[in-house]
């Protein structure tokens, strides 16, 4: 009798986001000369300060809907300071909606847990 807990395994951290950079880059490659640079950026620098964001914090303790809104406001807060570091990702988010719902619909996925 197995003496570990049914479920599934939780997905390695490096190759989740393999799969990540391999979706963009099938997306989103021929925008970026360096796309590898924008995946780790959403993963390691944006889905971290929009997960602390309190506001965020707080409607995801609420209705999903209400956490969405906020999501899209929290992006927006954390997005915006990077118009004078990374002008192309900003460029891309604010005037791409496919880009844009591709890094709002990863976001929600890495702050969801």
């Amino acid at each position: 009798m197995p003496t570990e807990g049914g479920g599934r395994k939780p997905e390695p951290e490096l190759d989740r986001l393999s799969n990540i950079l391999k979706t963009f880059n099938e997306h989103f490659g021929t925008l970026f000369t360096d796309a590898d640079r924008v995946v780790r950026r959403i993963h390691e620098d944006i889905a971290p300060k929009v997960a602390a964001d309190p506001a965020y914090r707080n409607a995801r303790e609420n209705t999903p809907n209400a956490a969405r809104i906020e999501l899209d406001a929290a992006l927006k807060r954390v997005v915006g300071p990077l118009l004078k570091d990374d002008t192309e990702f900003y460029k891309q988010f604010v005037q791409n909606d496919l880009f844009r719902r591709y890094v709002t619909d990863l976001v929600h996925d890495l702050t969801s847990n």
